[in-house]
């Protein structure tokens, strides 16, 4: 049978029907961790992702017979392109069965959309920012995600190559082994750095106070430390709501670290949270009937794994040894949870001095990712 595009209408449920067709085609696979269906909508909803102010988006499905076999979403950021001088189209939530004629029709769907409104390349997997998965998978497959990365089948990179996409940008990931003290090193710098620049730990019980004293400079900050970043989008004060509201609630405070001046101005975040991947695994990204009750576990029980989220220095401190004093209070806190490993989560395979920090600790670089480019 021949392959249909149908264009998705952004209602919530045709936006379900797309969602958890990202979700089935990977049933049965032990490494695969799903997002959130209402959060995966929400991403793609008009009405409810603030991105939407800057940014277009069409998303296409592929069907044989009836069945649904493949997505893609096409997104295109006016911000990062003003900001480039670029007219990339992005593509990203996208999905597909092993079949070169299905992949051939969604991209095809994908890039006629892209060039009826001017774009001259197209490039991802990425989101409409950074704070949206990127990256298709290159290495790694059998390892157990993370709620904050994409997980795809090894044929994706051959479906890639096959059209003639090229790479454009590459991250790696580690997993690393929490000691059972701070090294010695780290701790001497962490002095150092503390007293030279005199600056201070925060630490919050709170979520209403940190709201209120960080909640924006904290996002302020994350849009100075990343603006240089591949493809970084800034938040606006709108998505900067958005953010809190969607994260506060989810974060151990004892697992985010504040450092500030003597003035209390903020100059660094590390923002860690707990392992989420096998309670999303057990509930299938879905919340009801059951599948808040593993969540919630996951929340309020142990688990032998913590995410790093987000590590926001600062420019002016970048370099100065600013992250050995997050992570001297950050490590104690890790053992008191029972966290025996940290996932570093995506660093650019080219950001050598973010990867340096890991030689402190046993580590294995254990995934690596990367964008396709192609022009349209």
């Amino acid at each position: 049978m021949s392959v249909e595009i149908k264009k998705i209408e952004p209602t919530r449920s045709e936006l379900k029907k797309f969602v958890k067709f990202g979700i089935d085609l990977y049933r049965g696979n032990d490494f695969f961790v799903p997002p959130l269906i209402s959060d995966d909508v929400n991403t793609l909803d008009p009405k409810v992702n603030p991105a939407f102010d800057f940014c277009e988006a069409q998303s296409f499905m592929a069907y044989r017979d009836g069945k649904p076999v493949g997505r893609i979403t096409g997104i295109i950021n006016n911000v990062v392109n003003d900001r480039t001088g670029e007219k990339d189209l992005r593509f990203g939530f996208v999905d597909f069965i092993d079949d070169a004629e299905v992949v051939d029709a969604l991209f095809d769907a994908v890039s006629a959309w892209g060039r009826e409104k001017g774009m001259t390349h197209i490039l991802g997997p990425m989101g409409f920012t950074d704070l949206d998965h990127e990256g298709m998978l290159t290495f790694g497959y059998d390892e157990l995600g993370t709620m904050a990365t994409i997980y795809n089948y090894p044929y994706y990179v051959d479906h890639m190559r096959r059209m003639g996409y090229e790479k454009d940008a590459g991250w790696v990931e580690f997993r690393v082994t929490v000691p059972e003290t701070v090294p010695d090193k780290y701790a001497r710098i962490a002095e150092i750095v503390r007293r030279r620049e005199h600056l201070k730990v925060k630490k919050y019980t709170s979520r209403k106070k940190i709201k209120e004293e960080y909640g924006v400079a904290l996002f302020e900050l994350i849009n100075e430390a990343f603006d240089g970043l591949y493809g970084y989008s800034p938040l606006t004060p709108r998505q900067i709501e958005y953010y809190i509201d969607m994260y506060l609630s989810l974060i151990n405070l004892k697992l985010v670290t504040v450092i500030t001046d003597e003035a209390d101005k903020i100059v660094a975040v590390g923002i860690s949270i707990q392992s989420f991947s096998k309670a999303l695994q057990k509930s299938r990204g879905r919340l009801l009937p059951f599948g808040w009750w593993h969540l919630l576990k996951a929340l309020r029980g142990k688990a032998d794994t913590v995410d790093l989220l987000l590590i926001g220095v600062r420019p002016e401190y970048q370099n100065k040894g600013v992250n050995a004093l997050i992570f001297n209070d950050l490590i104690p806190q890790y053992n008191a949870c029972g966290y025996r490993h940290a996932e570093t989560n995506v660093e650019l395979e080219d950001n050598q001095a973010v990867q340096n920090q890991w030689d402190y600790f046993e580590n294995r670089q254990h995934r690596r990712r990367c964008t396709f480019k192609k022009a349209l």
